[in-house]
């Protein structure tokens, strides 16, 4: 098999490793108020809960380098991606809030882990075939979560005990994760044994290298936006616009959908356009959403203008990976991407509330527009380090493949 087709292989498995990494979460979600009434927690002591995930992914993801290179790139994504869907079923089994934040905790952690090494290797399969794949892999992320949230609401619909459906749900994503993951061929992975006899071994807590600080301040705008949107979407068409709260739930379902679809097609997008200019056009498609959210005074315009703010940072995230990946030390700088990115999750709803209490909500949107409107500012830095990829296919011995177009 050549390397093209090894690829295009590779591509078609990693791709049903994101939907399933995609799966659990969604699976979780569905079920934090089943949680929340099982250990009777209040609204505080849920929020410091659902803390725990992010802190962990915060502290795991920077380890991530040292588990690759002691294992190789497949065992790892494997034994990580086994140990994220088994991780499903323990926050339901916990039996007060504080095992529960140490159960969440682990989950985060992780999650973040498996999360560096899956984009680290999607950028490298990305390179390999020379086009745009990282938003389309992302998109089947979200689609796994939205499907597998619809299994979890028909769940709790139904009033299925949470511990038996996502213990069940854990072992069925876990036989399939390790079932794709048997089946990836990464590149230099049959190598991995005996590079890493060789290679220097990374540090095991690796911070971000600096060419990581520019692309990770692109992800955070789109993540600090993404984040808000999706936790306070609903709050804002409730209290801002007076919306139902059917209405209002409505908001999570057009931005998630709108995202969902935006990065499955933003592949293409991106190989007309360049890296830089589709997230300058995404910054500005999000800016005129956050316009509209700021300015609503009714629903009609608060919904349509969530579902803008999702079109466009759609892409961006997938593109800050594949920049983190062109720099010459690919695998800390995806990781620290990820890590700066994963701030911007846990700041994000925090920070919204906080000016929404001192302010108004129509502030705290005011800030996050402001963010997308920077993106059309600073989407330069995804166009940097173009030639660090063919450098490392030399290195290899490689034909360097041809680059996704990188357009200023």
């Amino acid at each position: 098999m050549d390397g093209y087709q090894e690829a295009r292989r590779a591509r078609m498995r990693f791709s049903a490793v994101f939907a399933i990494h995609g799966a659990v979460t969604g699976s979780f979600v569905t079920r934090i108020p089943w949680i929340q009434h099982q250990l009777d927690l209040s609204a505080g002591q849920l929020g410091a809960a659902l803390l725990a995930p992010a802190v962990g992914a915060f502290l795991g993801m920077p380890l991530a380098g040292h588990v690759v290179h002691r294992f190789g790139p497949r065992a790892a994504l494997r034994a990580l991606m086994a140990l994220w869907c088994l991780s499903l079923a323990l926050p339901a089994l916990a039996p007060n809030l504080a095992v529960l934040w140490l159960v969440l905790f682990g989950y985060g952690a992780i999650s973040g882990m498996a999360s560096v090494q899956l984009n680290a290797q999607g950028v490298e399969v990305e390179q390999r075939l020379g086009r745009s794949i990282m938003s389309g892999l992302h998109g089947l992320w979200s689609a796994g979560g939205l499907i597998a949230s619809g299994f979890g609401v028909l769940a709790a619909n139904r009033q299925f005990d949470a511990r038996i459906q996502l213990a069940v749900t854990s072992l069925v994503l876990t036989v399939l994760a390790v079932l794709v993951c048997n089946g990836l061929s990464i590149p230099g992975d049959s190598s991995a044994a005996a590079e890493s006899k060789t290679e220097q071994a990374p540090p095991r807590f690796a911070l971000p290298p600096r060419a990581a600080l520019a692309i990770g301040l692109v992800g955070f705008c789109s993540v600090f936006a993404e984040g808000s949107s999706m936790d306070w979407a609903g709050v804002y068409l409730r209290d801002v616009t007076g919306a139902s709260p059917a209405v209002a739930a409505a908001s999570f379902t057009a931005f998630a959908a709108t995202m969902t679809a935006a990065r499955l097609v933003g592949d293409l997008a991106v190989r007309r356009l360049g890296p830089v200019r589709s997230v300058r056009v995404g910054g500005s498609v999000a800016t005129l959403g956050g316009l509209l959210v700021v300015g609503a005074d009714s629903p009609h315009l608060a919904i349509p203008g969530f579902g803008l703010i999702g079109i466009g940072v759609a892409v961006v995230v997938p593109l800050a990976f594949a920049a983190a990946g062109r720099t010459a030390d690919p695998t800390r700088a995806v990781a620290g991407v990820a890590t700066i990115t994963y701030t911007a999750g846990l700041s994000a709803p925090a920070t919204i509330g906080l000016i929404g209490q001192a302010v108004s909500l129509r502030a705290s949107f005011a800030l996050v527009t402001a963010l997308t409107a920077a993106l059309v500012l600073i989407a330069g830095a995804l166009g940097r380090n173009p030639a660090a990829v063919p450098a490392r296919a030399a290195a290899r011995g490689e034909a360097p493949p041809e680059q996704p177009a990188v357009a200023a």
